[in-house]
């Protein structure tokens, strides 16, 4: 760690005063579409701000696991990031993972491009970051395994899964019947190949990238769920900021966002006819669907009633994703 921070000060004394470096990393691979993203957002905020703004970015995890690059987000070594630990910025991000929240990409970003998400979104500030622009978090998820076709909940009983690592996804794991294993999705192809677990699901993107379905058999999908994909930048970096480049920052994040979204929706399909050329593949039917959404109720209830959000919460975002709050997109 003394050896990245030092980097990171000697870089930092590298530029001019009048220059501020921006300095982010995540854990997917140069590929990826997030990272694709992010060196659209490279280009784009550098030539936008004249280069008084410039972006040094590290992907495949080089920095560290994502537990690891948000904890520099916080203290400062890094300004920003995108990865699973949101919720250390706002617990009510947490809404966005609930399962069969939403059904489709339009739902999603109907929901995500509202004030509903803006107002979590500045919530964060409250706990040190700025986020700028949040969106769909590379797509809906899809399960693999090497035991059996999953077509209905009883055949995910009793299944070791590796989940990441947050509360909303170990609890529907266990509500669905598996027996979810908190693992970094870094480590998910070791973990398969070695038999510590049976499968995982993530977004196809993900399994394809991280090579995951080299060392499974089935793919089922669900569609059960996706998330939010927040920037997280420090929000005391941001506010060293002049406004004029303030102004600039945000906006190219939320265009840098909205790429990255129109990417992983594009690319979706594309990837989850790679991996049906490679995997055993099942659609799970509406009955099907029905009995997974009916188990996953409770997890719905556990998190109300902690207060990570509330009823009318969950009935408001279900409205807007369905077209039926006043709620338009704008930023």
């Amino acid at each position: 760690m003394f050896g990245i921070w030092f980097f990171f000060v000697a870089g930092a004394c590298a530029y001019g005063q009048s220059t501020h470096l921006f300095r982010y990393a995540h854990s997917q691979p140069e590929p990826h579409p997030r990272s694709v993203s992010m060196q659209f957002f490279e280009q784009e905020l550098e030539r936008r701000s004249g280069g008084r703004i410039q972006v040094d970015a590290y992907f495949s995890g080089v920095l560290g696991r994502e537990r690891e690059m948000m904890d520099m987000v916080t203290t400062g070594a890094l300004q920003g990031t995108r990865g699973a630990f949101f919720t250390d910025a706002n617990p009510r991000y947490t809404i966005f993972m609930m399962p069969f929240l939403v059904q489709d990409w339009e739902q999603a970003r109907r929901l995500m491009y509202s004030d509903f998400t803006r107002e979590i979104n500045a919530g964060a500030a409250a706990n040190g970051f700025h986020i700028p622009a949040s969106g769909i978090s590379q797509g809906f998820r899809a399960h693999t395994n090497n035991v059996r076709p999953i077509t209905s909940p009883d055949d995910l009983r009793g299944l070791k899964m590796r989940v990441p690592p947050q509360e909303v996804y170990l609890l529907t794991a266990q509500a669905f019947g598996s027996n979810p294993q908190d693992i970094p999705y870094s480590e998910a192809y070791q973990a398969i190949r070695t038999g510590v677990v049976d499968g995982q699901d993530n977004a196809p993107s993900n399994i394809w990238d991280y090579k995951v379905h080299e060392v499974q058999q089935y793919l089922t999908i669900t569609n059960y769920a996706t998330g939010p994909d927040p920037l997280i930048v420090n929000l005391a970096w941001y506010e060293g900021l002049p406004p004029d480049l303030r102004e600039i920052f945000d906006q190219v994040s939320v265009e840098t966002i909205r790429f990255s979204d129109d990417m992983n929706e594009r690319s979706e399909a594309d990837y989850l006819a790679r991996l049906s050329q490679v995997l055993e593949t099942t659609v799970v039917d509406p009955q099907g669907l029905e009995e997974f959404a009916e188990l996953a109720s409770p997890v719905y209830e556990h998190f109300i009633d902690k207060g990570v959000f509330s009823r009318d919460d969950v009935e408001q975002a279900r409205r807007i994703a369905r077209g039926g709050d006043e709620d338009p997109v704008r930023d």
